[in-house]
């Protein structure tokens, strides 16, 4: 009989897999502490971003160590493996994959060659031109496939290994400054050669990245969390557009390109944990804001908010706040669901949402339910949910999102379904209400989600909500997951795909070549 794994995996509700994660990175220069238990503390922190591998590679001023595996942080490292990564300076990956299957060759920090010794790289996000890449890695490198590429790694992270490795200058400053000016989409980088570590952030700054300070050195992560659960002090962001370079001389700054500043919005509806900070504002604090802006435009007579946890707890509680009516728990979460130590049968899959998630009845039976959620993807969750409560005893049952509805897919380092799976992609509000079979359904506005940011709307990507996609995007079938496995894999229909227009302002996908996950999905109204 086959056993589980003890991994993260959607297996239990196949029907229901919400927007995946980016992934996390974390970096260390602290001489004379342990970097490698840092690290793992800081991946810990961030296991939410990933959880397909984790890995740290350790440098010592000699040489640099790896060690990664498939599986979550806590499963992939212990004593044992810890103890022989010691040194002065760590990066580390938790990782869920955008580009590249999720095998253990894809796994990270990666590691290649260089002119002066090695370099092992971790990145958050995803690049729009590696098929553009690939080819400068081939003209560069040739037939040696240096460093993972060697070892049959597939993932744009590869890439950039290869091409640090591979650039006209002999300091790996000037290489990295060189390379990153070629690339393009979204990255957050941490990397080290034996002595030095570097962090560097996309023009756009689309995914996180902070700076923090040790008491004898200094670290950089996906999230401010990461830092206090290390003790260390957050100093700021990693600007757009920044290589920052940390070593015994010192911490300095240099630019590789000029700052265009468009933040992932999605972060503070999903990615970040609600304990981050970005932008000097609490991911939290905008979370309760937006469940209060969506109150005023989503008014409704009910009896009690209930959160669908944990996702939609603090917008639950600002909705409650706004609108006077009692915040409840009328769903209890299995904190455990998801880690499938036994094979589940046909029977217990048909289950689905009732393996995460159980009413409490006696607060739900005869109550008109507000219920909160962070988004609505597919609708099965929703649509699950919606009848549990119903099953219950409730009496009503209104959806209230706190984020507006998800109609286009992300290129930039989440893994949303293509836009013929996504629900708003193709029904209107009204009818996905219908399909969820609530009694009314209510998204809060893309305005009053910007307003509970605290920043400007040009500072943000939003693409997920409105389709203006930042950067520009290649052709169809020059992108996704498996771009770089395309010899293995059949390409798609060129001759299918809208040949690439001008970009108008405000015009997003629909000056832009079509594609996405299906060739066609994003050419759909």
């Amino acid at each position: 009989m086959a056993r589980g794994d003890g991994r993260l995996t959607h297996d239990l509700d196949p029907q229901g897999p919400g927007p995946q994660d980016a992934c996390g990175v974390f970096g260390v220069w602290a001489p004379g502490e342990d970097v490698a238990k840092l690290t793992y503390f800081g991946l810990y922190a961030l296991q939410h971003r990933g959880q397909e591998s984790a890995g740290i590679a350790v440098g010592n001023g000699r040489g640099i160590v790896v060690y990664k595996d498939m599986g979550l942080v806590s499963q992939v490292f212990d004593e044992a493996t810890l103890s022989p990564l010691s040194g002065h300076l760590a990066v580390g990956h938790t990782r869920y994959s955008t580009t590249g299957s999720s095998r253990w060759e894809n796994a990270q920090p990666t590691l290649g060659p260089t002119a002066d010794g090695t370099v092992a790289l971790a990145h958050n996000g995803n690049l729009t031109n590696t098929a553009e890449l690939s080819d400068l890695v081939a003209e560069r490198v040739g037939s040696r496939r240096a460093g993972d590429l060697d070892q049959g790694s597939t993932t744009d992270t590869s890439l950039i290994t290869a091409l640090l490795g591979a650039g006209p200058y002999r300091s790996l400053d000037a290489t990295a400054l060189e390379v990153l000016a070629r690339l393009r989409g979204a990255f957050s980088l941490v990397f080290v050669d034996e002595c030095t570590l570097y962090a560097a952030r996309d023009p756009q700054g689309i995914r996180p990245l902070v700076l923090g300070r040790l008491e004898r050195g200094w670290a950089v992560a996906s999230e401010t969390a990461a830092l206090d659960i290390v003790g260390a002090a957050t100093v700021r962001e990693v600007e757009p557009g920044e290589l920052v370079t940390i070593d015994a001389a010192g911490l300095r700054s240099q630019r590789f390109a000029p700052p265009d500043p468009k933040g992932c919005l999605f972060e503070y509806v999903y990615l970040a944990r609600p304990d981050t900070r970005i932008s000097d504002r609490s991911v939290h604090t905008a979370r309760v804001e937006v469940g209060r802006r969506l109150a005023l435009e989503h008014p409704v007579e009910a009896d009690l908010v209930i959160p669908v946890p944990e996702s939609g707890t603090p917008a639950a509680v600002g909705y409650a706040e706004a609108s006077g009516i009692p915040y409840g728990i009328g769903l209890v979460k299995n904190a455990y669901v998801g880690r499938t130590f036994i094979q589940p049968s046909q029977t217990i899959r048909q289950l689905g949402i009732r393996l995460k998630l159980n009413p409490l009845r006696d607060v739900i039976a005869g109550k008109r339910l507000v219920v909160v959620d962070d988004t609505i993807v597919r609708g099965n969750t929703q649509r699950a949910v919606v009848r549990m409560l119903r099953e219950a005893g409730a009496r009503e049952v209104h959806v209230r999102i706190s984020s507006p509805p998800v109609k286009w897919p992300c290129f930039y380092g989440i893994d949303f379904p293509n836009r013929a799976e996504l629900i708003a992609g193709g029904l209107a509000v009204a009818e996905v209400c219908r399909s969820i079979g609530a009694d009314s359904l209510g998204h809060v506005s893309l305005d009053g989600l910007v307003a509970a940011t605290g920043q400007g709307r040009e500072r943000l990507c939003r693409a997920c909500f409105d389709g203006v996609y930042p950067v520009e995007l290649p052709p169809a079938v020059m992108r996704g997951k498996h771009v770089l496995e395309q010899e293995q894999l059949p390409l798609g229909d060129e001759s299918a795909v809208p040949p690439p227009g001008p970009v108008a302002a405000g015009d997003g996908l629909a000056a832009l070549v079509g594609g996405g996950g299906a060739a066609d999905a994003l050419a759909r109204p």
